[in-house]
């Protein structure tokens, strides 16, 4: 046998888990813009830095190293010269940081 204050009850239990999983939900929205969203556009920044690479920039590694761009090889990599007559061959996606813009080479008709 039910008692009715038992159930009384169980008609109300519906609404509790809803007012339960809105502390969940709320986390994750002020995770949503706190974290995730700035991630990114910090990921998507750095995508397109490094699709506007070009001959003569000069960038600074992930592991440091500073250096002028000489050569974009393809896609994936570049060659940078680190000192006179020194150059590497890094991944594009190593450069943290572009410090100078090369200017724009001009086509003479």
């Amino acid at each position: 046998m039910i008692t009715p204050a038992y159930a009384q009850g169980a008609g109300a239990g519906g609404g509790d888990i809803f007012l339960q999983l809105v502390p969940f939900i709320l986390i994750f929205v002020i995770m949503w813009f706190l974290i995730i969203r700035p991630q990114q556009k910090r990921v998507k920044a750095h995508q397109e830095m490094v699709k506007a690479l070009r001959r003569g920039d000069q960038v600074v590694t992930s592991g440091g190293i500073v250096g002028k761009i000489s050569k974009v090889v393809d896609d994936a990599e570049i060659e940078v010269e680190i000192a006179e007559g020194v150059r590497v061959r890094i991944i594009r996606g190593m450069v943290t940081e572009v410090r100078s813009k090369s200017e724009p080479v001009k086509i003479d008709k």
